[in-house]
């Protein structure tokens, strides 16, 4: 039961990680944010691996599914740290600028995150004739926002950050298990062969005395 909940929760982080990574990915592509959407599908890849190593428990792919979670969980790890780069970035900790186009796009384009113009509240103001203007671009205002782009990349990646912890603490505990059973099972008789033993043959018959006359 306990291995059945363990198993249970962990598709239901993963699931919750992939809605959160579509939809990501989703605002990533209509912001050009190159090396989030790149980051995006590894992440979306390895969620499916986990699903599928935590789902599948036959005996014969035991092998195959110890690696799915474990590549997994190892994935995680990266995970954490790139949406931890990503909040660093927003909130330019240290020599962190977000002027630095070429961080999230390549230095493809000059496009930013999605929110910065279609936030809640944003009034979005042209400003024509803008000296300021790279060629084939237009200067634009942002004013009026509930909550600014940066704030909500922030909670985001805060929000893939912390489903990525839970998911590798249940990650872990599975791994546990399909090694605890890799190491019972026995892969050439299908049967741990310490623990199986032959049935007995139980007989009916009974032996009785035999008198004969004298």
């Amino acid at each position: 039961m306990g291995r059945c909940d363990g198993r249970c929760t962990l598709v239901v982080i993963c699931c919750l990680q992939l809605v959160a990574a579509l939809q990501r990915q989703v605002f990533d592509f209509l912001g050009y944010q190159w090396a989030p959407i790149l980051a995006n599908f590894l992440h979306i890849v390895a969620v499916i691996l986990g699903v599928f190593g935590t789902v599948q428990i036959r005996s014969r792919y035991l092998i195959l599914v110890g690696i799915c979670v474990i590549m997994y969980a190892v994935w995680l790890v990266l995970w954490v740290g790139w949406n931890s780069f990503i909040i660093c970035f927003y909130l330019e900790v240290g020599h962190l600028s977000q002027d630095r186009d070429f961080l999230m796009t390549f230095n493809t384009s000059l496009h930013r995150s999605w929110w910065m113009e279609n936030g809640p509240g944003c009034l979005v103001t042209p400003v024509p004739d803008s000296p300021l203007a790279p060629q084939d671009h237009h200067v634009i205002t942002v004013s009026g926002c509930l909550l600014d782009y940066q704030y909500i990349e922030v909670v985001s990646s805060a929000l893939q950050v912390f489903l990525a912890l839970f998911g590798f603490v249940y990650a872990c505990y599975v791994s546990r298990v399909f090694l605890d059973e890799e190491d019972s099972f026995d892969f050439i008789t299908g049967l741990d062969s310490y623990s199986y033993q032959p049935p007995q043959k139980s007989s009916h018959l009974q032996l009785q005395p035999l008198y004969t006359a004298g």
